[in-house]
C-alpha cells in the first residue's frame, strides 16, 4: 500500500491537522490520480495528549490497485488491476495504523520545524509500515494566512458536476475536454482543462489552464498539487465530468463553497472579498467567539481573529457524533 500525508490541512493551511491519504497497490495511482483514496484527518493537539485524535475518516472508491506483473514475460514490470469490491469498502488502515504514522508525522514536521509533504508505505507482506520520502510543504507554508481571499456566488444553479475542491478560488471560463496531453494545441490561455486524470507530463499544459477539473483522483493527486502551485482553482474526482460537461462551453468552477467543489453551466456572477487581519487585534474585555455551523469551513475560518468557539448548535453535535460513531463502526 502507497501513503501521502501533509502535516497541515492541505486546502486551508490549517496548521493543526495532519492529512493522510491512501490506495491499495503501488503508489502511483494515487500521485497520477488514477484512483480517489481514503482520507484521514488527525488533530494534532489531541495526538500530543495521547488522545484518540482521529477528527475524520473518508472512504475512497480506489478502483485500481497497481501491482507487480506475475509474469516477466510481460511487456510491462506493472500492471493495473481491478479492486476487488470488499477492499474498495474497507479502509486501508485501522485507526492504530492512521496514529502510528500521524505521530511519525508530527516527529519529522517537529524535527524540520516546517510543515512537510511525506510519502511512505505498508509492506504486504510483514505489514510493516516505512516512511519513504520527507520535503518542506511548498504551498501554504510559503503564504501569509491572515490575507484572505473570499469568493461568494451571486446566483443559484443546479451543478452539473461535483468533487473535492482544491483551493477556495471560483473563476469562470471554456470548457476544453482534453483526453491526452497530445490535445495540448486545443488549450488557450485561462480556458478551463476538463480530463480523466493528469500525471506530470501535463504540466506544460496545465499552466496555460484557468482551472481544472478531472473525473479521478484526490487531494494529493498531482491535479491537485499543481493546482494549488499555480493558484488555481480544481474539482478532483468528479467522477463523471467529461460526460457531463461539453466541450467548449461556458462553466463556472466554485471551490468557494467547502470541501466539495461544483461545476455550473455559464458564467455565474460572483463577488471577490480581499481581507487582511495581520494587525487586527479582538476587544480586550470581550471575547470574539465563532458559532460553529459550517463544519466544512471551520479549517478556513479558523485564521479569522476570533478567541474560540462560543457555540456549537445541537443538530451539529448531534451529526457530528453520528458521523463518529460510524467512522468507529
Amino acid at each position: 500500500m502507497f501513503w501521502r500525508r501533509f502535516s497541515l490541512e492541505p486546502e486551508s493551511g490549517f496548521r493543526d491537522i495532519i492529512h493522510l491519504s491512501g490506495a491499495w497497490g503501488l503508489g502511483e495511482n494515487i500521485v497520477q490520480g488514477t484512483v480517489t483514496p481514503d482520507e484521514f484527518f488527525v488533530f494534532k493537539p489531541t495526538l500530543k495528549q495521547g488522545k484518540n485524535a482521529i477528527i475524520q475518516k473518508k472512504l475512497g472508491e480506489k478502483a485500481k490497485t497497481m501491482i507487480y506483473a506475475p509474469d516477466e514475460n510481460t511487456l510491462s514490470p506493472l500492471i493495473n488491476i481491478d479492486t476487488p469490491k470488499e477492499k474498495q469498502e474497507q479502509f486501508v488502515l485501522t485507526n492504530n495504523e492512521v496514529t502510528t504514522l500521524a505521530k511519525w508525522s508530527l516527529f519529522i514536521e517537529e524535527h524540520y520545524q516546517k510543515p512537510m509533504d511525506i510519502e511512505w508505505a505498508k509492506d504486504g507482506i510483514t505489514n510493516e509500515l516505512f516512511i519513504i520520502q520527507a520535503r518542506p510543504e511548498t504551498v501554504h507554508s510559503q503564504k501569509t494566512p491572515y490575507r484572505i481571499k473570499e469568493y461568494k456566488i451571486l446566483e443559484k444553479r443546479e451543478p452539473v458536476a461535483s468533487g473535492q475542491a482544491i483551493g477556495s478560488k471560483l473563476t469562470s471560463g471554456k470548457a476544453k475536454i482534453l483526453q491526452s496531453t497530445k490535445d495540448a494545441d486545443k488549450l488557450s490561455q485561462g480556458e478551463i482543462v476538463v480530463t480523466d486524470m493528469t500525471s506530470p507530463d501535463w504540466d506544460p499544459v496545465l499552466k496555460k489552464a484557468g482551472a481544472i477539473i478531472t473525473n479521478k483522483g484526490g487531494r494529493t493527486s498531482h491535479a491537485s498539487i499543481v493546482a494549488r502551485e499555480l493558484g488555481v482553482p480544481a474539482i478532483v474526482g468528479c467522477g463523471n465530468a467529461t460526460d457531463k460537461i461539453k466541450d467548449g462551453e461556458m462553466i463556472t468552477v466554485s471551490c468557494c463553497e467547502g470541501k466539495t467543489g461544483y461545476v455550473y453551466i455559464g458564467e455565474l456572477r460572483f463577488k471577490e472579498i480581499e481581507l487582511d487581519f495581520t494587525n487586527v487585534k479582538t476587544p480586550k474585555n470581550t471575547e470574539a467567539m465563532l458559532i460553529v455551523g459550517d463544519p466544512d469551513n471551520a479549517f478556513k475560518l479558523s485564521f479569522y481573529p476570533n478567541d474560540g468557539v462560543g457555540l456549537m448548535r445541537i443538530e451539529f453535535i448531534t451529526t457530528i457524533t453520528y458521523r463518529s460513531i460510524l467512522w468507529r463502526w
